[in-house]
């Protein structure tokens, strides 16, 4: 029943999203991931920016890089620039990607 009710939570794909965030190291990817999963309120504010809540491995927490591709489903109400149309729930697929070119094939593979 959970798998059900799950798909009926999720909208269409035509108001589903794609955003991979790409970048070269220490240019504040993980952060601006941080940022746009407090704003859904899975982490707080406190800890947005610090967190690094998309790197899950021991490795990226304690050197502080992203090393592997991580990805979150996030909602976002968008609002259509024209005022007659209504706004809309949308669920974009958030991927946090790696800066250094140690990882490049990690990143490659986020955009195919």
């Amino acid at each position: 029943r959970s798998l059900t009710k799950t798909r009926m939570a999720l909208p269409p794909p035509s108001l589903t999203r794609l955003l991979t965030i790409v970048a070269h190291v220490d240019h504040g990817k993980t952060t601006l991931a941080d940022s746009l999963v407090e704003s859904n309120g899975i982490i707080s504010e406190r800890h947005a920016g610090s967190l690094r809540y998309l790197d899950s491995l021991e490795e990226e927490q304690k050197r502080g890089i992203t090393m592997r591709c991580s990805a979150i489903g996030l909602r976002h109400r968008y609002s259509p620039p024209k005022k007659a149309a209504e706004p809309q729930d949308v669920v974009v697929h958030l991927i946090d990607s790696p800066g250094h070119v140690d990882f490049s094939v990690e990143v490659t593979t986020s955009l195919l």
